[in-house]
């Protein structure tokens, strides 16, 4: 996607220089600063401090952070204490299990001098897989759009609720990947973007990825959207996924919950893009056994911005002595989601569809 009207993704492979590299997304949206990633400890602080975030892009750099571990020793068990690292530093998003399995399932067998150029190949490739699922889930989600458009000849008005776009991902995103492709059909968008506390990343992400792709959109906090969906301000939501039950149950940026019994009350759709990395077909029970993390009480107790000499600073906001707690997910139960938009089609938030997907 474009940041100054040039094209940037996430992460990707530098290979004259041999280097991993990101955008360090906690500067967002005061300062675009891409470093290097050079150990198993810079991806695990970059996954868990949230250098990067977004299920999706959380498993790929798990993938190249096995590459940067390849680099530095070829054996196995090195490896794997690697990947049991890397697994630990976020719980919810399965992305990131699911790109170290896929990694390590594809070494067994393979020579040890080989071992870092294959690694490598298969970071690359899930890299672009990425790419192309969400190009994909656009696709399918424009189809969405576009229907309302011609439903109702104005512009279409789509909530979202924390980030799900391209810094989300490698590149498109999920949740906006449909808004993106409506933009360049042509179709009249305006996206409502959920604040979203305690880290704003709609605040500083979304909003910052629309203003960059000229896209209209309006900033409100988390509590406005069912009073908007009341005053039929809204046409439909879209949200991403950092884990999909089976059973079609959704676990994403806590507060999702709510906004679906929104939707679902004023009989507004709620569709959720779901790559299927994002589907763990191994949890029947969504609400009951999705591990939902919990983060640092300080994200809740201070914010950061800019001061009125243009400086980043982070500001308390709460009582001396205050006790915070900070769950980062919540999870939606199947029964509040109109559907589903994979890269391989829209189907229903059930079981069977689900599983039509392996």
């Amino acid at each position: 996607m474009l940041v100054d009207n040039k094209h940037l993704t996430t992460i990707w492979y530098e290979e004259e220089t041999d280097k991993v590299k990101i955008i360090d997304q906690r500067l967002i949206p005061f300062e675009l600063k891409i470093i290097e990633l050079n150990s198993v400890d810079e991806v695990c602080f970059a996954i868990k401090e949230m250098q990067v975030r977004g299920a999706p892009l959380i498993g790929v750099t798990a993938a190249y952070g096995m590459y940067i571990a390849a680099k530095k020793s070829s054996e196995l068990h090195f490896l794997k204490n690697a990947s049991d690292k890397i697994n630990a530093t976020r719980p919810t998003a399965v992305n990131l299990s699911w790109a170290l399995n896929k990694i390590m399932t594809n070494i067994v067998d393979i020579n040890k001098d080989q071992l870092p150029s294959k690694i490598l190949e298969l970071a690359n490739q899930i890299r672009q897989d990425d790419i192309n699922n969400c190009k994909s889930i656009g696709k399918y989600g424009y189809e969405l759009i576009k229907k309302v458009y011609k439903k109702n000849k104005k512009t279409v008005n789509i909530l979202t609720h924390c980030n799900a776009g391209w810094l989300a991902t490698v590149d498109w995103g999920t949740a906006l990947a449909p808004v993106f492709t409506a933009h360049k059909n042509n179709i009249p968008v305006h996206v409502w973007v959920d604040e979203t506390r305690p880290r704003n990343q709609g605040f500083s992400l979304t909003s910052w990825e629309l203003l960059n792709e000229n896209i209209p959109n309006s900033l409100i906090v988390d509590n406005v959207g069912g009073h908007l969906m009341q005053n039929k301000k809204i046409d439909i939501c879209i949200t991403g996924t950092d884990r999909t039950a089976s059973n079609g149950d959704v676990c994403n940026k806590i507060g999702t919950y709510l906004k679906a019994l929104a939707a679902y009350d004023n009989k507004i759709p709620f569709y959720v893009s779901a790559p299927i990395s994002s589907i763990d077909f191994n949890i029947q029970n969504g609400v009951r056994d999705i591990p939902i993390e919990e983060r640092d009480s300080e994200e809740v107790s201070h914010i950061n911005g800019l001061d009125e000499n243009n400086e980043l600073k982070k500001i308390k906001i709460v009582p001396e002595g205050s006790t915070c707690a900070n769950y980062a997910f919540d999870v939606t139960p199947a029964k509040f989601i109109t559907k589903l938009i994979t890269e391989k089609g829209i189907i229903d938030a059930n079981y069977e569809s689900i599983n039509n997907l392996k």
